[in-house]
């Protein structure tokens, strides 16, 4: 008996070893399986670059001329159809789809409401927030971000988000605003700050690991209302480089970029006071050309080929993004696109407005830009509300009001940029 209880023991152990070896063979096996696997991303909230596009009227000239109109827009359906003039009359026009398009006929009104507005109402929640307009020179880029400022049917964009801000700041009860403007321009590959007294002096780009790329000492004005910001947007407007070319007589040679940062204090359920940071970039791009219809010579051939040079590095950086997975994005081939990283692929809620004219001269500058755009429409950002940023100037004027050395006949805004000045000097 003694023998069969020994043997009946031995028996139970080889079983439970057995077992043993059966269970881990079976957890390696299931954790080779799980690493042979490909990856599984985390998902992130992501949302397309919003494109539209506007066509605008015949020109006097191009009536004098009698130049043929090539484009046609289906507003309803989102389509343009462009027809190569060249081309036997059977044959078909390309055809193009985008979120939202415009014809000669369209209001400043209707497009700042379906386009632009949606984006200012994001910053005003602590998105950043691009809007920017593309194409040929002469097509109305200018005219659809700025318009006539004093006109209240024909201003553009621009002024419209001042006035669309400022009344949304006045309807609200239980926050905190402090509302700041910059202005620059990038000329030849230069960057210059259109606010500044020494406008001409050139600024550095840099970068920080966390923030990305950031213009060294570019001003920066509490704005209180939007006379105040018109009134630096006029002032900048002097200063930036304009000339005549055969294609437009006060063409823009250089791409600009009037920022917006709109800084709103909470408290929150936890009796904390929590911040919230929109950044708005109104960026007005100098229009491709070629020297052949523009004619320019001297400085305005310098400054064509600079535009041209930044417009296809940004071109480049727009086809990287939609047609590479995870590979290397040109952002660095210019500066140019090194300020607009963020608005492209990035964290930014972005609008592009693609400008054409309508006729059958510039079929291909119209076909050029209409493929730039229907590229640009794939690209994925991936906007977030910025929540207590450590750059808020709104915590450091919080602090300003209650600071018991403000000096005699001191504002607290400027007290603020005085604790800002010290603090960089320490």
């Amino acid at each position: 008996r003694s023998t069969q209880s020994r043997s009946s023991a031995a028996s139970d152990v080889y079983k439970r070893q057995v077992s043993t070896q059966s269970t881990w063979g079976l957890q390696i096996k299931l954790f080779f399986q799980i690493m042979s696997q490909k990856p599984v991303a985390l998902s992130k909230k992501t949302e397309k670059v919003r494109v539209s596009v506007r066509c605008r009227p015949m020109s006097p000239q191009e009536m004098t001329d009698s130049r043929q109109v090539i484009v046609q827009v289906n507003e309803k359906r989102g389509e343009i159809f462009v027809k190569n003039p060249k081309s036997d009359v059977q044959e078909v026009p390309k055809q193009y789809t985008y979120d939202v398009v415009y014809d000669w006929n369209s209001l400043q009104e209707d497009v700042y409401a379906q386009t632009a507005y949606p984006i200012v109402e994001s910053v005003l929640e602590g998105y950043n927030g691009t809007i920017f307009a593309y194409g040929q020179t002469g097509t109305g880029k200018t005219f659809t971000m700025e318009g006539v400022y004093d006109n209240s049917k024909l201003a553009g964009i621009t002024p419209r988000a001042f006035e669309h801000i400022f009344k949304s700041i006045q309807a609200s009860s239980n926050k905190q605003f402090m509302v700041r403007a910059s202005y620059l321009e990038l000329y030849n590959e230069e960057i210059r700050d259109l606010l500044s007294k020494n406008y001409i002096q050139k600024l550095e780009l840099r970068e920080k690991p966390d923030e990305g790329f950031y213009v060294k000492d570019l001003s920066a004005f509490m704005i209180q209302n939007k006379e105040e910001m018109l009134e630096k947007l006029l002032f900048g407007k002097k200063n930036r480089v304009t000339g005549e070319t055969k294609m437009n007589q006060t063409s823009s040679r250089s791409h600009s970029l009037f920022q917006i940062t709109v800084e709103m204090a909470q408290t929150g359920a936890d009796g904390e006071t929590h911040i919230r940071q929109g950044k708005l970039n109104l960026v007005d791009l100098a229009g491709s050309e070629r020297q052949s219809k523009t004619e320019a010579t001297g400085d305005r051939f310098k400054e064509g080929i600079n535009i041209n040079q930044s417009l296809t590095a940004l071109g480049n950086v727009i086809s990287a993004l939609v047609e590479s997975k995870g590979g290397h994005i040109p952002y660095r081939d210019s500066k140019l696109t090194k300020m607009l990283m963020d608005s492209l692929g990035g964290n930014t809620k972005t609008l592009m407005i693609a400008n054409i004219g309508p006729a059958d001269y510039n079929f291909d500058e119209t076909i050029s830009t209409l493929r730039w755009a229907n590229r640009a429409k794939n690209i994925k950002n991936q906007p977030k509300i910025n929540e207590d940023p450590k750059d808020a100037m709104l915590r450091e004027y919080q602090e300003a009001v209650s600071y018991t050395h403000l000096r005699a006949h001191e504002t607290p805004e400027h007290l603020v940029c005085r604790l800002l000045l010290e603090k960089k000097k320490k």
